[in-house]
């Protein structure tokens, strides 16, 4: 499946390249809204949850409709959200860039971009649309290209999230001198979901870095226990999607005390 969004993603990029030049991209960026601190949401003490506006997913189908930006964004928001991530792949996610823009118009949180980044001309991209930050993932990058992709983010002031699935994985992340972690809970071969992956992965993850966990979070207790054994942060999306009311979702699992607050 990896293999199939970025042959597809590939194609995409390639024709944009050429109706956008990278030099057009860079006037973008100048005019862009400025930052918001993406690293500083993940790091407050508490249940500090991404919350991601994901329309559809290549295991479930389409998770949303009507997918509404604007009013998931402040639902989201309202309910206690730390930073918002949006998907922008338009064929496998249903995602858009115009979805992330709208969103982050909506609220004052960080906004991630969630998509598949393998190409400088994408980081350029997402800061010209006003993104706060962006997704890496190990699996579907060389060595050298992640070190370059980490550093043109940092020089735009954007400290990227890092995907990791597998120890190895794990370890080229922190060779690259990565200092977000995200630790995806979904097997990239079988889809199969295991929050042991989080738990075992974290004792390799030195505490200078901001620990994510992602994938399969369905619970208050969840989240408790993965806090406690020292995860930052949380990133959730199908279960809030999937959600009638997806801020009622979101104060759920933030637990009492948030809902009482």
């Amino acid at each position: 499946m990896l293999d199939r969004i970025l042959e597809a993603r590939r194609a995409e990029v390639a024709h944009r390249k050429m109706v956008l030049p990278e030099t057009a991209l860079k006037y973008g960026v100048a005019a862009a809204t400025p930052l918001r601190d993406f690293p500083a949401a993940l790091s407050r003490d508490g249940f500090n949850i991404i919350a991601e506006l994901k329309p559809a997913s290549p295991s479930r189908g389409v998770l949303r409709e009507p997918f509404a930006p604007v009013e998931l964004a402040t639902q989201l928001c309202h309910a206690g959200a730390a930073a918002l991530s949006v998907l922008t792949e338009p064929e496998f996610f249903g995602g858009s860039l115009k979805n992330l823009r709208d969103a982050r118009k909506a609220v004052s949180v960080p906004v991630l971009r969630k998509d598949f980044i393998f190409d400088p001309w994408q980081v350029w991209e997402t800061r010209a649309n006003d993104a706060d930050s962006f997704l890496l993932i190990v699996a579907a990058l060389p060595d050298g290209l992640l070190r370059d992709l980490l550093a043109l983010g940092r020089e735009l002031k954007m400290e990227p999230l890092v995907e990791v699935h597998t120890a190895a994985e794990l370890d080229r992340a922190l060779a690259a001198e990565a200092r977000i972690i995200g630790v995806n809970n979904r097997d990239l071969h079988t889809l199969a979901l295991n929050l042991r992956v989080s738990f075992d992965l974290l004792k390799r993850i030195p505490e200078s870095c901001i620990a994510v966990s992602e994938s399969g979070l369905r619970t208050h207790e969840n989240l408790a226990a993965l806090r406690q054994a020292g995860f930052d942060a949380f990133l959730i999306g199908e279960q809030l999607m999937l959600a009638p009311e997806p801020g009622a979702a979101l104060a759920a699992l933030l637990g009492p005390r948030a809902a009482a607050g």
